[in-house]
């Protein structure tokens, strides 16, 4: 047993036995499955922060043994601790790592993926390692530091308060280094890469030659103001002949109005050119007007936009303005008013144009967002500004964890509704739906003014809770969403991580995680906008039309 306790003492390689346990349960419970599916790199980074977490845990753990003096156990007592410790942990390891590649294509098969079949072992472990020793060597240079500095300090005051100030001083210098050069030329880069993007022009686009188009020569805003996302929304979308083809019948082709960063220099005036854009084009004469939020880039899904012109038979407006380079991501840490800012003031101008307008002969107005953009449009209005005459509704899909109407409704449901499909007050005004349930499966009466999401359970955007770190989230405990793993389970300070992975780079086909289908944004604008004329059978058909797609 003696040699036995040598060998584990020499294979740790210095570092403490404690910390290496934990991290290799850690190690282990980072293999589980989450809310998407994964690859083997991909993994490898989860299960390094994993294995790096479990062992400060177990360094720290042990440190506040000794600091507050507990007894210790005698030597052989510790000695058979753990060797038994070390059985257990990489007992589990191994089995959590032979169950790995099937949990991965449990959820893979569940969402309609192909399974990819075992993931390579050693690549999981090499990555693991590679990660905790990067973490590990930051970590001893935060400690030398701290140690260079509390050793000249402890020469002219005490020891604890020299202690105290290193610890300090060494967290800020740290923190200003990565913060302020790291970071900033980082996030500088990212913005000139895409900024440089956003200019390019694209060879296969060209200016539209409708003078009722926005980019057009007769257009208050110039083709190359509009951005790359602006661009190919103007140049996307369903065409008059499309639309007439499908219905058999001549329908008019929707009316779309987009504003780029580069248009104007404030929100104001962006917000001002849109609604000088759209009374250009006569857009106000439609029967339905959409105010959609973009997401960070400036970026519409064309599911839910393709979907509601169909809808509509073309009798539509859509009006939407540019407010960031960046993806939704880095959009939200760096520039986290700019979108709520843009958003407000457009709904502004198009809200007071528009209830200026005969209620008999104005076009009914409805909100949209998708992830970031629907965290922005529920930011663009105040309920006591538009209560005397409330806009017609909002489609709000994906919407991100932060988003403070999403959580207050989710939080107030009704008891017995699952936080991943809440029931708010008898569904009266606000609605949830998701790939299995409409927004018509409630028997009471839905008023003229509707707030509709859309969201699947499997959705880490909308999903995240920091507070896994310690407890787990509502949404894991029964009953759970269609679409989540049954084999999902919760570990302190692992799931979090694991959800902050699938929030970053999480992958899923239409229909799961944040990436939503255009079947469902049917269901979805049709019980919230309810355009008439339409049969089961043509509903039939446009779902095979975008299915096909």
């Amino acid at each position: 047993m003696r040699k036995i306790d040598e060998l584990i003492t020499k294979l740790s390689f210095g570092f403490s036995i404690p910390g290496l346990l934990l991290a290799t349960l850690f190690f282990a419970f980072s293999l589980t499955p989450s809310l998407v599916p994964r690859s083997f790199l991909f993994q490898g980074v989860i299960s390094g922060l994993s294995f790096t977490a479990g062992y400060a845990l177990g360094v720290f753990g042990r440190w506040f043994w000794d600091y507050v003096e507990l007894p210790l156990p005698g030597r052989d007592a510790i000695r058979i601790f753990r060797i038994v410790a070390s059985g257990v942990c990489s007992i589990v390891a191994i089995a959590f790592l032979w169950q790995a590649s099937q949990w991965q294509d449990d959820l893979r098969s569940m969402m309609g993926m192909m399974p990819e079949g075992a993931m390579p072992s050693y690549g999981i472990a090499l990555m693991t390692l590679f990660v905790f020793g990067v973490l590990i060597q930051f970590a001893r240079l935060f400690r030398r530091t701290f140690q260079f500095l509390s050793l000249r300090l402890a020469r002219y005051i005490s020891d604890h308060v020299a202690h105290a100030i290193s610890i300090l001083a060494a967290g800020m210098l740290f923190w200003s280094v990565i913060d302020g050069v790291v970071v900033s030329l980082f996030l500088r880069a990212t913005n000139n890469s895409y900024q440089q993007l956003d200019a390019l022009i694209q060879d296969d686009l060209e200016r539209p030659d409708d003078p009722m188009k926005t980019g057009s020569e007769a257009s208050l805003i110039a083709w190359s103001d509009l951005g790359r996302q602006g661009r190919n929304f103007m140049s996307s979308g369903p065409t008059a002949q499309a639309l007439s083809d499908f219905f058999g019948e001549p329908v008019p082709e929707p009316v779309r109005i987009y504003v780029g960063l580069n248009a104007a220099n404030t929100p104001e005036e962006r917000a001002e050119l849109a609604l000088q854009e759209l009374k250009r084009v006569n857009a106000f004469d439609c029967s339905v007007l959409l105010l959609v939020t973009p997401t960070g880039t400036g970026w519409i899904d064309p599911a839910a936009l393709d979907t509601v012109e169909y809808l509509h038979r073309g009798d539509i407006a859509t009006v939407t303005a540019q407010y960031s380079y960046l993806p939704s991501a880095l959009s939200l840490i760096t520039e986290g008013e700019y979108g709520a800012e843009m958003a407000r003031a457009l709904f502004e101008k198009v809200y007071v144009y528009w209830t200026n307008l005969p209620s008999d002969h104005r076009p009914k107005l409805y909100l949209h967002g998708l992830s970031l953009g629907a965290l922005n449009s529920d930011r663009s209005f105040d309920v006591y500004d538009i209560i005397q005459d409330p806009f017609d509704g909002a489609l709000w899909s994906g919407p991100p964890f932060r988003s403070e109407t999403w959580r207050k409704v989710t939080q107030e449901r009704e008891p017995g509704s699952p936080v991943w499909l809440p029931r708010f007050r008898d569904g009266a005004v606000v609605r949830f739906m998701n790939q299995y349930t409409g927004l018509n499966d409630d028997s009471t009466p839905w008023g003229p003014f509707r707030i509709a999401y859309l969201q699947y359970a499997s959705d880490p955007i909308t999903f995240f809770d920091s507070h896994a770190f310690f407890r787990e989230p509502e949404w894991m405990q029964a009953p759970r969403g269609p679409d989540v793993s049954p084999h999902l389970r919760w570990y302190p300070v692992v799931t979090m991580l694991q959800l902050a992975a699938d929030m970053a780079v999480g992958s899923t086909p239409p229909g799961f995680g944040h990436v939503f289908a255009a079947k469902h944004y049917i269901d979805a604008w049709l019980a919230l906008t309810e355009p008439k004329g339409w049969s089961e059978e043509q509903l039939n058909r446009l779902r095979a039309l975008f299915e096909g797609r």
